[in-house]
């Protein structure tokens, strides 16, 4: 680790109610894709670390799981992931959707947040979807149910006043060293951001039964003799029903969740790839301790 006279450093935790947002926040502060984004809820699993790092300054983001009412045992992992984060950063990111209002899901989070003593930011996202009239009313009745340390109206999408809240996060920050060389933009392996850059291609093209029950893991990566990297991957499904759907017709589906993840995946690594993938059948993966932490998913994180 660097360290240097006025160099500023620190955690900072985004939470939030499932697709709010959050990931996209992530993608859009570190400037290229290292969380995945979906239309469907509940799609981050494990805290993704994000780090950016300008001249004065780095700040470590952890991407969460949206906190949300608990269905399985990954469900308790995910939220246990998300409300133990809190403890462990110099500021927290509230973000909420600011094109829905407030919900019972808010609610409940703010609550949590009641427990801990770190500086919260309460960030409106998705303010290009709404009326700039109706902002304010919003902001008074989060004010009236919890002390934020700051408010920042943002377009995680568009990059409107992103800049701004990095300006306002930086203020939080202790005078500490550089954790990571400045070009690199996250801490975690190359094959978890890869595995789950399939699993986003699989949540865009199913249907509303699968996502869910989707997990990808890595078998093999390696380079080959020719330059090209080889990149092995199961697909864990829950049912042979999702089996089935994942590889569609004739394998056509299989087929492109392989070529649009190809594209990310070699926009990852900066060189060509030849990635082979399978689909097996786990059955009630999400509900066994022994597979979820085959799967990397622990419950005490």
């Amino acid at each position: 680790m660097e360290s240097r006279k006025g160099f500023k450093s620190g955690f900072v935790a985004i939470v939030g109610r499932p697709n709010v947002g959050k990931s996209t926040l992530m993608n859009q502060i570190i400037g290229q894709k290292i969380a995945i984004m979906s239309d469907k809820p509940q799609t981050t699993r494990n805290k993704i670390h994000g780090v950016y790092t300008d001249e004065g300054k780095q700040i470590v983001f952890l991407d969460t799981p949206g906190i949300h009412k608990r269905q399985s045992k990954l469900g308790d992992f995910m939220n246990n992931t998300a409300l133990n984060t809190l403890g462990e950063v110099e500021a927290a990111l509230f973000l909420i959707d600011a094109s829905e209002g407030i919900g019972g899901g808010d609610r409940y989070i703010i609550e949590q947040l009641g427990k801990i003593k770190t500086p919260v930011f309460l960030i409106l996202n998705k303010i290009d979807l709404i009326e700039p009239e109706a902002l304010l009313p919003l902001i008074e009745t989060y004010r009236k149910l919890y002390e934020f340390a700051e408010i920042v109206p943002i377009s995680a999408k568009l990059g409107s006043n992103v800049n701004t809240l990095m300006e306002q996060i930086g203020k939080y920050l202790p005078e500490g060293p550089q954790y990571y060389p400045e070009d690199q933009v996250t801490d975690h392996p190359e094959q978890f951001v890869i595995a789950e850059l399939i699993r986003e291609k699989i949540l865009q093209m199913t249907r509303e039964e699968v996502p869910h029950s989707i997990a990808v893991t890595i078998e093999d990566m390696r380079v080959q003799e020719n330059g090209i990297v080889y990149v092995g991957a199961v697909i864990f499904v829950e049912r042979d029903s999702q089996k089935g759907i994942v590889i569609g017709k004739q394998g056509a589906m299989l087929k492109e969740v392989g070529k649009r993840a190809r594209q990310d995946i070699e926009n990852l690594l900066g060189s060509k790839i030849f990635l082979e993938l399978w689909v097996k059948v786990k059955k009630d993966w999400r509900n066994q301790d022994r597979v979820l932490r085959d799967l990397g998913f622990h419950r005490d994180a």
